[in-house]
């Protein structure tokens, strides 16, 4: 692990605004917030929403400072990525977002059922060669469901033809009510301050070319869903480029 690294580990250690939770903590120690995020974690009650994959915590922290009668938590196992946007609201001085270190198979063990107003997934790997992998799967969509209240909301938001395809005809198949179906946010017209908020993967993509497609629907609790054909959903033919060398090519 290289000096920078070591030096982002050390320093997450030390913020208030992250909590780390990897696997094995949670199987040697439990998570001892579970349920009470509002009371104990953060300020205030309020909403609170997710951003699963999150990265380095642009959207988190943009939806933070975009909305304080919420609450905000972005989740990935990645320390080094959480240490950007961790930094950012530390700096900030934002009481309303935090990060947790630790895998999104893990969320049943952190939230407790109805505990979760809305789940956004920013630009996630698409997975096309591992369905079980792919963050709107029914196996994820379950485990989202476990921690979502009545009539709670997940948002994709994605670069990736195959991705929107599929979890578009996984939502239709298993007859989820859709909120907002777009495969042209910016040129929908309905790119608000909210779904304006740009990653760096978005960026990357936008001055690519590429229209950043947008799904939102309702998930509600003790639903058994069904996967969608997926075999003939043409794959992705681009990848992104490399977090160090944003500008190289493909």
């Amino acid at each position: 692990m290289g000096k920078n690294k070591l030096k982002k580990f050390a320093e997450i250690e030390q913020l208030e605004c992250v909590l780390q939770y990897p696997r094995e903590k949670l199987l040697a120690e439990g998570f001892p917030y579970k349920g009470k995020w509002n009371t104990e974690v953060f300020a205030k009650k309020a909403p609170i929403v997710l951003e699963l994959g999150c990265g380095k915590g642009e959207y988190t922290v943009g939806l933070a400072k975009n909305d304080p009668s919420k609450n905000f938590i972005g989740i990935d196992i990645k320390g080094a990525r959480i240490w950007t946007g961790a930094k950012d609201v530390a700096a900030s001085g934002i009481t309303n977002a935090k990060f947790l270190r630790t895998e999104i198979e893990n969320l049943s063990c952190i939230f407790a059922p109805g505990e979760i107003d809305e789940i956004w997934i920013t630009f996630p790997d698409p997975q096309m060669q591992k369905p079980r992998k792919r963050l709107t799967s029914t196996g994820f969509l379950q485990k989202y469901s476990d921690i979502l209240k009545p009539g709670g909301i997940v948002h994709l938001k994605t670069d990736s033809p195959f991705l929107y395809e599929y979890t578009r005809r996984l939502v239709k198949k298993n007859n989820l009510e859709i909120l907002e179906n777009t495969t042209d946010l910016y040129g929908s017209g309905n790119a608000d301050p909210v779904k304006s908020i740009k990653t760096f993967y978005e960026t990357q993509w936008l001055s690519r070319g590429m229209n950043i497609k947008l799904i939102s629907f309702i998930l509600q609790p003790g639903l058994t869903l069904e996967e969608p054909e997926s075999d003939d959903i043409p794959r992705d033919d681009y990848r992104a480029y490399p977090r160090h060398t944003p500008n190289s090519k493909p």
